[in-house]
């Protein structure tokens, strides 16, 4: 579960996380402390999480991925006992 929100829905919902922080700021004087929802650029703020959100998958699909030269086996039963997934070493 940590996993899934660290990589899927933290980069998601960031850009609309701070641009919300940013905005409650700047207009804080101005409108009295409320954030006029109907004029956020929310189709921005969609791209941008979708954006940062494939990058994000990108970045770790790529390099935290583990490079291990052989054959992968799936799991399977041998002998009544389920043999669970591995990868045979490359013979030369």
């Amino acid at each position: 579960m940590p996993r899934e929100l660290l990589t899927l829905f933290l980069p998601l919902v960031l850009p609309t996380v701070l641009y919300l922080v940013w905005l409650r700021a700047v207009r804080w004087s101005q409108s009295g402390g409320t954030v006029p929802w109907r004029t956020l650029p929310w189709v921005w703020l969609g791209i941008t999480g979708v954006a940062l959100t494939a990058l994000v998958l990108f970045v770790v699909t790529v390099h935290f991925g583990t490079n291990v030269p052989g054959v992968y086996v799936a799991p399977h039963v041998e002998n009544g006992k389920i043999v669970p997934g591995h990868i045979e070493p490359a013979k030369p």
